[in-house]
């Protein structure tokens, strides 16, 4: 054989064995790829590669984080409040049928639920029980959490624990009543008021003893001088005044109260309805002479409406009185003859608690100070004054109160127009997508001072209809409300006048109704 052939044959010869090798890798890698689709048939786990198993990691890497940062505790201010709260930015029908997102302009009656408030009473009720007597688990869990959050409220208001207790109640009205039914011993019991009061702390005291009255000047704030006189000449008892009017937002400077009151001999009880969700509230004054006895407010007037509140008050004197409440809950031990009373704060809080008011109370707290007192008052005062300014610009206005002086006010304005009437305004401004309130709001002494209407003219309109009522329009503001919301409304009340008008005009029927309120 000659080298030519040989070679031939060794080069084919090795072809033939690499091309076996090739074949053999091949059968050999579909064997695998084969077994690990057997292999995840069987475990239902699809097979994996490197690079699919990295970008899994990475993308569960992803997922992780993402998750955590949704978990977090979102930061409040007052510049995203508003994402917080319930149904703010939710359209609801109109008269007309079309939809429209509210300008909700009357907070000060009540208002919406905080969504961390909400969020947290569905929370908690997971594991809620009955609270103080239930043998349970979540019995244990919703008594720690109801009586931690005593000690919340206390912390809210600067109070000593050593001195103050918090009493649990539905809502403002329910407070000042159970006081009032505690601490008036005698129908000849004098309580000093004034003529800024709602109802809820005037008729409960006015109902049980002797009330007399501190005026308030031409502007609608508290004349201190009446106060002090009024002290001077009379043997009163407790001073009652309100921290913040729900009809001109004016600020009562309660610890120079509480200083007058103390100087005297009496204790002071202050309804904080319209102040705790707008500004920051100490029970301590700058000395012991100015400290507030006693505090009452809502929790849904600061974005917990649940049905919560709380007396914050001296225990020492609650202790000493029993209020007109009875029931479960406020006895150590009851026999045939006789009954043992349990101390404050138990005594004041007969029957069932409401859980979630008190849960809802203490999560809007949280939120609140948060957001910070600094910074609500701030944003309610840029309102105030947007809004004043703008109504200023529509013909026939009649503003209440101090206009252009407006430090010491919370978020309300209130107002009317000499060519309009009020409840038909606010009946238009409802239609068209504003929500407002119309009337005396619970302080009608109050209100006939502003409008300039005697007792006896208040008297003649007993049993009249809205329109032919004595009223003002009041808007009322929350953490929540925006500038471009008080422009708006603004439209909304030129349109309302405008509606009002022809709707007066064309029915002959309204000629009796009057039209300078």
């Amino acid at each position: 054989m000659n080298n030519k052939m040989h070679k031939i044959i060794c080069t084919t010869l090795c072809l033939g064995m690499t091309l076996s090798a090739f074949a053999a890798c091949a059968k050999t890698e579909g064997s695998a790829v084969s077994s690990e689709a057997a292999s995840s048939e069987v475990t239902g786990a699809p097979a994996v590669s490197e690079s699919s198993e990295s970008a899994e990691t990475s993308e569960s890497a992803e997922t992780s984080e993402s998750s955590q940062q949704t978990d977090a505790k979102p930061s409040y201010t007052i510049d995203n409040i508003r994402q917080y709260l319930v149904g703010v930015d939710e359209p609801v029908e109109l008269p007309d049928g079309s939809k429209k997102v509210l300008v909700n302009f009357d907070n000060a009656a009540t208002t919406p639920a905080l969504k961390p408030v909400m969020d947290e009473v569905d929370s908690k009720l997971e594991t809620y029980g009955s609270i103080g007597r239930g043998y349970s688990v979540k019995s244990n869990i919703s008594t720690e959490i109801y009586d931690d959050t005593r000690q919340k409220v206390l912390n809210f208001v600067n109070a000593d624990p050593e001195r103050y207790t918090c009493v649990y109640v539905n809502n403002t009205t329910d407070g000042l009543n159970k006081l009032a039914s505690a601490l008036v011993e005698s129908k000849k019991d004098i309580v000093l008021a004034t003529r800024m009061e709602h109802h809820a702390n005037d008729l409960p005291w006015r109902e049980r003893c002797k009330t007399i009255y501190a005026e308030v000047d031409e502007k609608g704030r508290i004349i201190y001088e009446e106060l002090e006189k009024k002290l001077s000449k009379n043997k009163v008892k407790y001073v009652v005044v309100t921290a913040a009017s729900n009809v001109t937002g004016y600020v009562t400077d309660v610890h120079r109260v509480a200083k007058m009151a103390h100087e005297h001999g009496a204790l002071i009880i202050v309804d904080g309805a319209q102040i705790v969700a707008h500004r920051a509230f100490s029970m301590l004054g700058a000395t012991p002479e100015e400290n507030i006895d006693f505090l009452v407010f809502s929790a849904h007037k600061m974005y917990s409406p649940y049905g919560g509140g709380a007396i914050v008050g001296l225990t020492e004197v609650l202790d000493k009185h029993m209020p007109e409440f009875y029931g479960g809950g406020i006895v150590d031990i009851v026999t045939d003859n006789d009954v043992s009373f349990k101390e404050a704060p138990e005594l004041y809080e007969a029957g069932s608690p409401n859980y979630p008011g008190v849960v809802g109370l203490g999560t809007a707290i949280d939120v609140l100070q948060e957001v910070g007192f600094d910074n609500i008052s701030a944003h309610e005062q840029a309102l105030v004054k947007r809004m004043i300014d703008g109504l200023k610009k529509i013909d026939n206005v009649v503003i209440y109160g101090d206009s252009d002086n407006i430090s010491d006010r919370v978020g309300v304005v209130t107002f009317n127009f000499t060519d309009t009437n009020s409840s038909m305004l606010a009946r238009h401004l409802s239609n068209i997508g504003a929500a407002t309130r119309r009337g005396a709001f619970c302080a009608h002494p109050y209100v006939w001072r502003l409008m300039g209407v005697t007792d006896d003219e208040a008297k003649t309109y007993e049993g009249c209809d809205a329109a032919k009522t004595p009223g003002m329009v009041r808007v009322s503001f929350g953490i929540y409300n925006t500038e471009a919301e008080v422009d708006e409304f603004l439209e909304l009340v030129k349109k309302a006048k405008q509606l009002a008008k022809e709707e007066y005009d064309s029915d002959e029927t309204y000629m009796d109704i009057p039209l300078d309120f």
